[in-house]
């Protein structure tokens, strides 16, 4: 039997509930064989996301003249690129396989350089991220970042990782001002998109596949995953979607409760991401002081939230994990809308902001996947809490005023009033998926379970068994 035509037999002896050891087996070889390539994957994602913030305060202002909010503009525009692309995106990957990813992760590199002068003359082929480095004036600068968000409207992980790392390496490319004629803020943008193309074309030959057509599985192993997929709710098809059927999930309201409460953090995981090095530089540092500077805080945030989004799902509670990075989240807002004449205080504010924002985002993530049907369901959830999401990301580059540098009032009494937004969410998900469970609980035995009906009936959140995670 090929791989392409693999399915599990009819008349397999597999049902749930499986071995525990061979369960364990088979997912302990999927995290080592998956979940690198992906962090890497999202790692490079990010640095070319957030770049244009340490490029800002390394010369990129004053060349392309930048003044007024045309530097907001250039962030916000790429986020729009997030709203055109991110449910078809996802919708793409479920349909087309995981080398799909690949595939947008080298265009996000593919931009067109737009020599913009008194003309639209000149359109030249190029690298997205690399055009960034090559444009001439403001109005390139907003293509480039346009189509940059267009082809990367899919990735997640890794962000904070990343953010230490562009700290790290802008410091380093700062030494190469001048070098081929090229000041030092063109060099960031070259070179990691370069890295991006390295890595994206190297990555296309490590993606995995979909179940049914992995080949570093043995047939035991693929049967057991296959048969596990469906008896969870999944699917093991990837087409029959439809835009009929993409409206019918979207209108469950868990999807639009976890995208107000992902707008929450997101706009200020992006206020960060974008602004933290112009932050800095309004604290008194020098543009390389203000590049490492940012390193610490994206170290630290990526310690907490790691740390507390263990324990949360080790002890299976989302909702009072959310409620405490939304505090932590807030503390850091206070401290910057109060805007203490210590510059070391509003330094610490950030570490805040930045602890609180990368522990709530992920959950909002996570809490949704767990609680909608595997297949396009969730798919199509995910593509939403990107695509909807990014409103935060909107809002956050519109009010980082250029009048307000380096308070930024505006900016930071948004991101609180967001973020409360985000919590009041937060508790409409956890007190409607409690009061489904509790009505659940008081009609429990009506139905047969997923093993006495052979795993045939109702299947994910809609079989009578399936409790919500809170």
């Amino acid at each position: 039997m090929t791989n392409e035509s693999f399915s599990p037999s009819p008349s397999s002896v597999l049902r749930p509930p499986f071995n525990r050891t061979a369960e364990q087996k088979l997912l302990r070889k999927l995290d080592v064989r998956i979940l690198p390539v992906l962090w890497i994957l999202h790692f490079v994602n990010f640095v070319d996301r957030a770049n244009i913030g340490n490029a800002k305060i390394q010369g990129m202002e004053n060349e392309l003249h930048l003044t007024g909010q045309r530097f907001n503009i250039a962030v916000w525009v790429f986020n729009l690129g997030y709203l055109v692309a991110g449910v078809p995106a996802a919708v793409a990957f479920k349909k087309y396989g995981p080398k799909s990813l690949v595939v947008m992760m080298f265009c996000w590199g593919e931009l067109l350089q737009l020599e913009w002068e008194k003309t639209y003359s000149d359109i030249l082929p190029g690298i997205t991220v690399i055009g960034c480095g090559l444009v001439q004036n403001y109005q390139g600068l907003i293509a480039c970042r346009l189509l940059e968000g267009m082809t990367e409207a899919f990735f997640f992980t890794a962000s904070v990782v990343a953010g230490a790392f562009n700290g790290f390496i802008s410091s380093l490319i700062a030494n190469t001002d001048g070098a081929a004629g090229y000041k030092a803020w063109r060099w960031i943008f070259i070179i990691e998109g370069l890295i991006t193309i390295a890595v994206s074309a190297s990555s296309y030959f490590l993606i995995v596949p979909f179940p049914e057509d992995c080949k570093f599985l043995n047939p035991k192993e693929k049967e057991l995953l296959l048969v596990r997929v469906k008896a969870d709710g999944g699917d093991v098809a990837h087409d029959g979607i439809s835009p009929l059927l993409v409206l019918h999930h979207l209108k469950d309201w868990k999807i639009w409760a976890a995208v107000f409460m992902n707008v929450g953090v997101t706009e200020n995981a992006n206020s960060i991401s974008n602004f933290q090095p112009t932050i800095l530089r309004g604290l008194g540092y020098t543009a390389t002081q203000a590049q490492v500077h940012t390193i610490p805080v994206y170290l630290v945030g990526c310690v907490f939230s790691v740390f507390f989004a263990y324990l949360s799902e080790r002890f299976r509670r989302r909702y009072l994990f959310f409620l405490f990075g939304f505090t932590v989240l807030a503390i850091g807002l206070i401290v910057e809308i109060t805007y203490p004449a210590a510059p070391g205080v509003r330094y610490m504010g950030l570490f805040f902001m930045a602890s609180g924002a990368f522990l709530a985002m992920p959950i909002s993530v996570v809490w949704i996947s767990i609680n909608v049907s595997k297949g396009y369901k969730r798919t199509i959830a995910l593509g939403a809490i990107v695509n909807f999401g990014t409103a935060g990301a909107f809002v956050s580059t519109n009010v980082f005023l250029k009048r307000e540098e380096p308070r930024f009032h505006t900016a930071f009494s948004t991101g609180l009033g967001l973020a409360c937004m985000g919590l009041a969410a937060a508790t409409v998900f956890y007190v409607g998926c409690r009061v489904e469970n509790m009505r659940r609980d008081k009609r429990k035995g009506e139905l047969p379970t997923a093993v006495e009906s052979g795993g045939n009936e109702a299947v994910g959140e809609r079989h009578p068994d399936f409790r919500y995670s809170l």
